[in-house]
């Protein structure tokens, strides 16, 4: 079974920065592809970042590139989302995932996912 527990959402102001954080097993740090996705209210869920199990690839929403950077620590099964510049359009619940294959990231699909961080920005 695959857990994934987010932390790090919180309320910010326009132009700060946050980190997400997504704790997992050792297992699944090692093994699978990882990402982030979130879902404003009224809105579908949609992707943001992307990394693959080895860490050498890492795919970006056109809204979030050249702000958010997402990096993994097998050290420590974690994922991380650094977001800066954050704007009120970031507002939403952000999710951890977890893919068998990275290239599901592409389609929008996720084969597990956490409970959410909301993220508050505010104008």
């Amino acid at each position: 079974q695959v857990q994934l527990v987010e932390s790090g959402g919180g309320l910010v102001q326009a132009g700060g920065s946050l980190k997400l954080s997504c704790t997992t097993s050792r297992r699944t740090s090692h093994t699978y592809a990882m990402g982030w996705s979130r879902q404003a209210p009224g809105k579908n869920r949609e992707f943001v970042a992307a990394i693959s199990w080895s860490g050498s690839s890492t795919d970006y929403a056109d809204a979030v590139k050249d702000r958010f950077t997402i990096s993994r620590d097998k050290n420590t099964n974690r994922v991380h989302l650094r977001m800066n510049g954050l704007k009120p359009e970031d507002t939403a619940v952000y999710y951890c995932s977890a893919n068998n294959y990275y290239s599901n990231y592409q389609k929008s699909l996720y084969d597990y996912w956490g409970q959410g961080t909301q993220v508050t920005v505010s104008s």
